[in-house]
This record gives C-alpha cells, sequence and structure tokens, in this order.
C-alpha cells in the first residue's frame, strides 16, 4: 500500500509530525535535572509473527526511529511483535504509532527471558494514531499480543517505542562528595566535527543553546565531535541530548592541549535520549570519540552540556570487562611433537569418519600442529581445517601427507567444499599430495615438497579452487579441473588447463595463452594481504597479520618471515558456540579483537566491527547465523579491519545481508591501510532453509576482497526458488576495490553487481540458478534473464581478467540469458579472457558479454571464448 521513504530529511519532519506534543514534552523532559526516561527500542532486535512484504514491511521497521517505514503484519488475527531491549530494564511506557490499519484490542506484555510472559497493559478499545501505554516492572522483552484489528487490513505500525531506563555505562558514578556546577561551559563555544550531514547541521548547533537544532554526522562510523571550552576547567560532568540517530557506543575523551587525549568515560550499550556522564577531569577540549551508532544514519545532538566542579568517582565499574585471551575451546585439537604420532593418527582418523560425507552437518574441527615433524596421514573432510602453528610454513612438517579425495562421492570432486590447510609443510610420501576440491577449500602458505595434484583419483570432474602464498617444489597438475586461481606462489612447474586457470604474481606459472590452453597470467598482483593467521610466540598463542603488499609476486616468506604484525592472543576475545552477540559487541567495544573458535554461533544481534584495525578470524569453519532477520555482521568505515576464515549461513528469517563491510553512501579513503576479507564464505540454503537480499555487500572504498564463495544453495536442506531466496551474491559500492577469487553462484538477479568505480576482479566463477522455473519468471525487463556479472552503467573505469559464467538450468532447460556479462561501453572499462559454457545443454547463453560473444549451447559442454573486450 504505500512505496518506502528513505529520505533523512523527511523522516526527521514526518517524526515531528506524528508525534506532535509528545516530541515536545519529551524536550522539555531532557532539561530536568535527572534523565527522562529513553526510547530503548530504536535499533534493537525486532521480530514478527508475520510480514505482509519482507521487503518493505519488516519487523525491524518499527523499531528503526523513522516514522517514514512501517512493519505490517499479515490480514490476520491474532499477531505479534517483539522487541529484544537487549539487557534487563526499568520500563515506564510504550508509546505505539499506528499507521491506518491500527490495532483495536491487544496486550503488552513482558518477559525476562523471552518465554515466560506477563502482561503489563491490556488495551481492549484501541483507536489507533498515536498512543501511549503505561507499563512498570523490569524486563529485556516486551511483546504486543495483538488479538483484534481495527480495520480489514493486517497491523501497521509507524513506530515501537518502549520507554525506560537501562544501565550500560562505564563508569557510572554517583557522586559522593564536591559540587558539580549547573552552568553549560559549552555553550557558544568553538565546536568542530570529523563531518557534517549538510549545512544546516553544523558542528556548533550542539553548543548553541537552542534544543531546535543539532548538529548530525554523515551515516558512517567512526566519527568525532568536540568542543574548545577556552581555558583549562575542572569538568565534572557531560549531558547528551541526542536526537532519534543515537549514540550506542562511544568514549567521552578530555585533553589539556587538543593533541594528547584521555578517556573520561566509556559508554558500550547507549539507548539515546538525555544521557548524563558524571566525570573527572581538568580539560579545555572535550571529545566525544563516536565507534558505533544506534541507527543506519549518522550520530545527531540536539545539544552538549558541559558542567565544572568536583565530584567523586566510584572505584567499581557497574560492568565487569570482558577479559582477552583463553583456551580455543572443544573443537580444537592441538598436536606437539611429543604426542605419540598413533594418538594424533588415530583423532585425524575419527575426524575425518565423522566428516567425510556430512557437508551440512553441525560439527566444525581445527588441527593445530606446533612446530616439528610428524609422520601422519591427515585426510581432511568437511568443515575441517588443519594448519600449522609456527611463524613460517616450514616450521612444520607433515611427513605422510595431507589428502583430500572424493570416494565418498563416486570420484566426483564437485562438491568437496568448506575445509582448508593452511601454514605448514607437506612431505608427501608418495611424492605427490593430492588437494582435489571444488569451493571455500582454500590452500594457504602450504610447502609443498614434492608435487601437488588437484584432481580426484579417479580424475573425476572436480571444480575448484585456490592457492596463496604457497610453494610446489614439483609440478602442480590440475588434470580434470574446471577452473582455478593460484595467488602470490611458487611452483616449479604447471600442467593442465580446461576453462579458466588464472595465475597472479605466481612465479612458475605457465605462458599467458587464452582459450587453448585457457591460462590467464598477471605478472603481478596489484595490492594484497595475506590472511591473518594463529601461531605460536614462543609457549604463547598470537595472531600474525601480514603487511599489505603491493605489486607482489611469489611467496610472502620467500626471504624469512613474512612482514606484518603479531598481537597476542590476549588481545583477543576468544568467542565460544553459546557465546552472544551482547556479550561479542561488548568485547569489540572494549577495544578487544575477535576469535571465533570451531562452532556454530546462533545470534539474534548483528556483530558490529566499528574499530579501525581490528581483526575478526574465525577457526575451523565458524558459522554465524543469524536468527532474527539481522545483517549478521557489520563492519564501521575505518581503516584496517581484517575478517577470515567465516562462514555465514542465512537464516530463515530473511536478514537484509550476511557480511556489510562499510556504510552506504561513505567513501572514506582507506589506500594506505584497506580492510580486508579472506576466505568468508556465505550460504542460503543446504543447511536450512535461509534466506537474503544481498549475502555480500562491500560499501568501503579500497577494499581488499581476498577469496569468496558466496553461494546460494542447489542441493541440500530448504532449497527452492521461492525458498532459499536471494537476489544478489556479492554486491560492491565502494570505489577502488580490488577483487581476487570471487566464486558466486546461483543467485536469483546478478550474481555479482559491481557499482563502484575503479573496480578490478583477478578471476570469477559463476554458475547461474539451476532452479528457475520458466521463462517468464526470470525476466530483467525486456531482457531474458540476469547476467552473472553486471557493472553498472555509471562506471567509468573497471577491469577484469580470467572471469567465466555457466549456465544449468535445469528445472527448465529451454531457458535462455541474454548475456553472461553486462558492462557499460566506456573506454575505461575493460574486460580479458571470458567465457560462457552451458552444463549439458542445460539452457543457452546467447552472449558472452553485452551483445558480443558466440552462443553457449548444446549437449557437448564446449565454452564460447572471448579474448578482451572495452577499452
Amino acid at each position: 500500500m504505500h512505496t518506502p521513504v528513505h529520505s533523512r530529511a523527511r523522516a526527521w519532519v514526518a517524526a515531528v509530525l506524528a508525534a506532535g506534543v509528545v516530541a515536545v514534552g519529551a524536550i522539555t523532559a531532557a532539561t530536568a535535572a535527572n534523565a527522562a526516561p529513553v526510547n530503548l527500542s530504536q535499533g534493537k532486535t525486532a521480530t514478527a509473527s508475520s510480514t505482509e512484504n519482507t521487503d518493505y514491511t519488516p519487523a525491524r521497521n518499527a523499531v528503526d526511529g523513522n516514522a517514514a517505514t512501517r512493519w505490517a503484519s499479515l490480514r490476520a488475527d491474532p499477531q505479534t511483535l517483539q522487541v529484544d531491549l537487549g539487557q534487563t530494564a526499568t520500563l515506564d511506557h510504550v508509546t505505539l504509532v499506528w499507521e491506518a490499519a491500527y490495532g483495536k484490542a491487544f496486550t503488552v506484555q513482558t518477559s525476562a527471558d523471552g518465554t515466560s510472559w506477563s502482561t503489563a497493559a491490556t488495551v481492549t478499545n484501541g483507536t489507533g494514531g498515536t498512543q501511549s501505554v503505561s507499563v512498570s516492572g523490569s524486563a529485556r522483552y516486551v511483546r504486543l499480543n495483538l488479538t483484534a484489528r481495527g480495520t480489514g487490513y493486517g497491523y501497521s505500525l509507524w513506530e515501537f517505542q518502549v520507554f525506560g531506563e537501562v544501565g550500560g555505562i562505564t563508569p557510572t558514578p554517583t557522586p559522593t562528595s564536591g559540587t558539580c556546577g549547573t552552568t553549560n561551559v559549552a555553550q557558544g563555544k568553538t565546536a568542530t566535527a570529523s563531518t557534517t550531514e549538510n549545512g544546516g547541521t553544523p558542528a556548533s548547533a550542539a553548543v548553541d543553546g537552542n534544543l531546535g537544532t543539532r548538529w548530525s554526522s554523515t551515516f558512517a562510523d567512526a566519527q568525532w565531535w568536540r568542543v574548545d571550552l577556552g581555558s583549562s576547567q575542572s569538568v565534572c560532568k557531560v549531558t547528551l541530548r541526542w536526537e532519534g540517530a543515537y549514540g550506542k557506543a562511544f568514549r567521552v575523551q578530555t585533553s589539556t592541549n587538543g593533541t594528547t587525549w584521555a578517556t573520561a568515560a566509556t559508554v558500550t550499550n547507549g539507548t539515546g535520549g538525555a544521557q548524563t556522564l558524571d566525570v573527572a577531569a581538568t580539560a579545555r577540549y572535550v571529545r566525544l570519540d563516536l565507534t558505533a551508532r544506534g541507527t543506519g544514519y549518522g550520530y545527531s545532538l540536539w545539544e552538549v552540556q558541559i558542567n565544572t566542579g568536583t565530584t567523586t568517582p566510584p572505584t567499581d565499574p557497574p560492568v565487569d570487562p570482558i577479559p582477552g585471551g583463553g583456551d580455543l575451546g572443544p573443537n580444537v585439537h592441538v598436536f606437539t611433537p611429543a604426542m605419540s604420532q598413533a594418538s594424533i593418527q588415530a583423532t585425524l582418523d575419527s575426524a575425518f569418519q565423522a566428516q567425510e560425507t556430512s557437508q551440512f552437518g553441525t560439527r566444525r574441527d581445527q588441527f593445530l600442529f606446533a612446530p616439528g615433524s610428524y609422520d601422519v596421514q591427515a585426510h581432511i573432510g568437511f568443515n575441517t581445517s588443519i594448519s600449522g602453528l609456527g611463524r613460517n610454513p616450514d616450521d612444520v612438517n607433515i611427513t605422510g601427507g595431507v589428502w583430500v579425495d572424493a570416494q565418498w562421492f563416486a570420484g566426483n570432486a564437485t562438491q568437496n567444499f568448506w575445509r582448508s590447510v593452511e601454514n605448514l609443510a607437506i612431505t608427501p610420501f608418495t611424492g605427490e599430495a593430492r588437494w582435489a576440491v571444488s569451493q571455500a577449500a582454500p590452500m594457504r602458505r602450504v610447502h609443498v615438497k614434492g608435487n601437488l595434484n588437484l584432481a580426484p583419483s579417479s580424475y573425476g570432474w572436480a571444480s575448484g579452487g585456490f592457492i596463496a602464498d604457497s610453494k610446489v617444489d614439483g609440478s602442480v597438475q590440475s588434470y580434470s579441473q574446471q577452473q582455478w586461481l593460484n595467488r602470490d606462489s611458487t611452483f616449479g612447474s604447471w600442467g593442465g588447463s580446461v576453462w579458466n586457470m588464472a595465475f597472479s604474481g605466481v612465479q612458475g606459472a605457465p605462458a599467458p595463452s587464452f582459450p587453448n590452453p585457457s591460462h590467464t597470467v598477471i605478472d603481478t598482483s596489484p595490492v594484497v594481504r595475506e590472511k591473518p593467521y594463529l601461531y605460536l610466540d614462543g609457549s604463547s598463542y598470537a595472531v600474525f597479520v601480514p603487511s599489505v603488499r603491493t605489486n607482489a609476486r611469489g611467496i610472502s616468506w620467500a626471504d624469512g618471515a613474512t612482514p606484518g604484525t603479531s598481537i597476542p592472543l590476549t588481545q583477543f576475545f576468544v568467542a565460544k558456540p553459546g557465546d552472544t552477540a551482547t556479550k561479542i559487541n561488548q568485547a569489540l567495544a572494549q577495544g578487544l579483537n575477535l576469535l571465533l573458535t570451531p562452532g556454530v554461533y546462533s545470534l539474534d544481534q548483528t556483530i558490529q566491527v566499528t574499530r579501525a584495525n581490528t581483526v575478526v578470524l574465525g577457526l575451523g569453519y565458524a558459522t554465524i547465523i543469524p536468527t532474527a532477520g539481522q545483517t549478521a555482521m557489520k563492519v564501521a568505515d575505518v581503516d584496517g579491519v581484517k575478517v577470515a576464515g567465516i562462514l555465514f549461513d542465512a537464516g530463515t528469517t530473511k536478514s537484509p545481508a550476511l557480511l556489510e563491510v562499510g556504510v552506504a553512501g561513505s567513501h572514506a579513503d582507506h589506500a594506505a591501510n584497506p580492510i580486508s576479507i579472506h576466505d568468508v564464505f556465505a550460504r542460503v540454503g543446504g543447511a536450512i532453509a535461509g534466506k537474503v537480499t544481498d549475502a555480500l555487500v562491500v560499501h568501503a572504498d579500497d577494499t581488499i576482497v581476498d577469496h569468496i564463495w558466496s553461494w546460494r544453495g542447489d542441493h541440500g536442506a530448504g532449497i527452492g526458488w521461492t525458498v532459499n531466496t536471494s537476489d544478489h551474491g556479492l554486491i560492491v559500492n565502494g570505489n577502488d576495490v580490488m577483487a581476487y577469487g570471487l566464486f558466486v553462484e546461483h543467485f536469483q538477479k546478478e550474481n555479482l553487481l559491481w557499482n563502484g568505480d575503479r573496480g578490478r576482479t583477478v578471476f570469477f566463477q559463476n554458475e547461474l540458478p539451476y532452479d528457475v522455473p520458466n521463462q517468464a519468471a526470470w525476466q530483467n525487463g525486456s531482457s531474458r534473464g540476469y547476467a552473472a556479472y553486471k557493472v553498472a552503467d555509471s562506471v567509468t573505469t573497471h577491469e577484469g581478467w580470467g572471469l567465466g559464467a555457466y549456465s544449468y538450468f535445469n528445472v527448465d532447460p529451454s531457458i535462455v540469458v541474454d548475456r553472461g556479462f553486462q558492462v557499460p561501453d566506456k573506454p575505461g572499462v575493460r574486460m580479458h579472457n571470458l567465457l560462457t559454457v552451458s552444463l549439458g545443454g542445460n539452457g543457452t547463453i546467447a552472449h558472452i558479454i553485452n551483445t558480443t560473444g558466440g552462443v553457449a549451447q548444446g549437449t557437448a559442454t564446449i565454452p564460447a571464448y572471448l579474448v578482451s573486450y572495452g577499452g
């Protein structure tokens, strides 16, 4: 019935008009000495029994602070709408801003655990509009139990606001002695900020004494706002009067010179409203260091008030800090040379027996080998990682072998997914190691002291793969592998080619040739950072973060240790399955990095990575499932964040994204210290009937994408055209993004949509969706179907190398897609070594790119090739 509105200005005006005198009352209350109850539900996780339209009217719209978006249910009684406040709060009242489809009869219910509910208020003759319902008591969860509609439609709420008070400030001092003045010494002083949303929201508006004007930032983390008091003074209190776009995590910092800063107060779970922080500092300058927003907008403050005098802070904060470090949990198996080789072999064999066929199981295993030599044979099954704990690969030597074959699948390796080997040397007892894998199965920092075979022993099909920062003394043979990317490695030689073999910065690569053999060879990798890895620094665990390399060629450890930085494990929150998103976010806001030990993490809130240079590292295919329709993880638009080794599994309630890197519309320059993601895998269906709008989204400029597999499932549980729904596997909105190894498959619109300028891709592998029911169901305007890889018309510069798209329309083999690739015809857009394939004649790809290139069709499975396009 309604079109979504995304204008911030319109949303703010709508909120004022909708709230009427309620908004004025809220501002008046905020001027009192004690803070008024604040809206605790804004930006929190909301769920509902049903939604009218999952894209336009989801439950989260009722708590987004935007009076122009709404939740709407199906046309039926009863319904529920529930919000998780994140922690227990003392409740005061609930304000409901109804759209025309209001609730006539309902109860407001509260719960401490989301299971046992008590009725806090009952309404039997609701009339809609803006409705305030008094409640009391303490609860974490608040629910509307809606039993009778007031119209023939469903229930529809612009806003569901729960007001009350909650803790979460560290420290939260109550003065026990001294006197804090009441004069606002910040009023009228010089204020500056990192950004402003527009000319009408300057930094000075937060200290002008006018509660009708405000400062607001752009829609990105991190931000800062500061004021110069004119002289050093004894600051005792800071009061923040937030507009709807509040700060969830931030610090109050003070300085006498504007250069050296000290933290006076830290907030990890702010809830907006009027917020008073008692501090004790001598300062001329006061700064807000804002690291995590409470909404999708920026930060917005009506007024910052600073008082001077004296106060005695408490000795103990109310929230204990989360310690770093600790044990690695039950799913990490650590071996040392002193252990019995037979016992190590038994552990490896037992895990392989459990994991050989368990493609979608919940078990996760990480094998870690301390420096030394081991005479074992490690067969690696699903959801299993094997790694050395040395500083360099040769510190750990496995003299038996590390193997992946495909006996479990009748010699076909096209489903050998989700396993990895890293940071060790292999001396294969046969002279040849075998790594017969397909997607999401990287080999990194491995020294093979012999030959390497990438095909199964039966030489059946395989659909890999990825090698980086590795050395093979002998030959690498690809045999039946359909495609493969090798990056920044050293080989004795390479043999084999099927459709798409790519080499970037590889010493020992074959000569460039396309299409027969199909060897795409790039001499150096323009800009790259190797994946962080866990190792033993003496007797203590640490994570090593390799430095960025430009024009890289060959292994990073050729001249000794890989350059970079070591971070002790004590600076990481070591998470284990069962830890909540609240605890993880507290640890991140506290300044810890994040190590996810193997297992499945079902989380009801977004993991917020807001601090520059944070490392998020998963072991053993640690898997995150969003359970409340939220984005699983968001990375702020800050320098140097690294996210590596994580499998995101879409939940059954549709999420907007699984991983979001940066902030929409923000284009901070990260060229000197880019964000990077490594071995990040997204799965939609297969394990469960997952749903997500766009699996992976990259907003941040200069991001390095180093090997992903974004997969909408074609087999397993929860599979079907209207079951595991997802539009795009990867969207790139950032400029100057560098991507290596994009495996993106089966999504329902463009698998890869590239909107940013000056992007580069080295290797792309795609299968179009198998399960398109018929041609009419897959029309893109006047075009038949969607290109696998689309560069937006607005882009002026883009380049790609080694790009393949395949069709396998097994539900309706008569389906035609007009093109595999779609790009604007501009001088700066250039594509090299492209191919399209119809697998067994299941479907037709009419052109390779735009209207150029031959048709891919027929049961012979012969590719259509194109050496170059554009430029």
